[in-house]
């Protein structure tokens, strides 16, 4: 059956600069392509203009190997933006070079001023909430500095826990429609998303859950068919991706754009 759209109009990405190479990862499983990269996220960022949302891509910042999962940086609501603060530290200045990008789109932004940490890769925004796990990334004083920012725009946050040895929240699941969300078997069972249905991924598709629902495409990473095929028999509209190159710097779909 259809599902209620999750709309968004613009999204702002970078691209993966030469020395991606040399990104953060939790285990080195060989270095990433980066002409792969570059026409893989190519094919990301169409398959987001292809919804009609504007996507404004960044100039690669050689000086920062992960600066291309721009969503760790910013978080990015229907009353403004905020500026993150990353627990690792060199990713920090990646901050001060996305904050005129969102001053094109923003009239106001606030900034985590610290010293919690916290990554848009642990926050996941439903219409009811927004949910924050915490992580190696994300410290509880970071969320709770987020929820004081947030909480005069009318944003209840709620705290979770992300589960040992994942990077991050959103890691494990993605918000499909407005009821809907889909995690991995570990984190479902931690009860954090009580009151929301749950699709699952299928054993050994675990990488799956880190999709994005994109105006009306679920954008999810290709090698996963199992995960395709539940998503498609339940009624969305599914956009598979090839996400090899950036899986090898523990990145998925979510992690590639900032939505809103």
């Amino acid at each position: 059956m259809p599902h209620p759209t999750i709309s968004f109009r613009h999204a702002i990405a970078r691209q993966p600069a030469r020395s991606a190479t040399s990104g953060l990862r939790a285990e080195d499983r060989g270095a990433p392509d980066i002409a792969r990269m570059r026409r893989d996220h190519a094919a990301y960022v169409e398959a987001l203009e292809a919804t009609g949302a504007r996507v404004t891509v960044l100039e690669p910042l050689e000086a920062f190997p992960d600066a291309h999962f721009v969503e760790d940086v910013a978080l990015c609501l229907p009353e403004g933006a905020v500026l993150l603060k990353p627990g690792a530290p060199s990713r920090a200045g990646e901050v001060e070079a996305m904050a005129p990008a969102l001053a094109a789109h923003f009239d106001e932004i606030r900034a985590i001023t610290g010293p919690g940490t916290i990554e848009g890769g642990d926050i996941l925004v439903t219409p009811r909430e927004i949910l924050v796990g915490l992580s190696a990334r994300t410290s509880r004083e970071g969320a709770e500095e987020l929820a004081r920012l947030a909480a005069p725009w009318g944003h209840e946050l709620r705290i979770c826990q992300t589960p040992p040895g994942v990077l991050h929240f959103k890691t494990g699941c993605a918000l499909l429609d407005e009821e809907t969300i889909l995690a991995t078997p570990r984190l479902a069972a931690s009860g954090c998303f009580a009151g929301y249905r749950t699709l699952l991924t299928p054993e050994g598709e675990e990488p799956a859950a880190n999709a994005i629902r994109f105006n009306d495409k679920v954008i999810l990473p290709a090698g996963f068919p199992r995960t395709a095929e539940m998503l498609t028999d339940a009624g969305f509209t599914v956009t598979p991706l090839r996400n090899d190159e950036f899986a090898l710097l523990d990145g998925g779909m979510s992690c590639l754009s900032l939505r809103f």
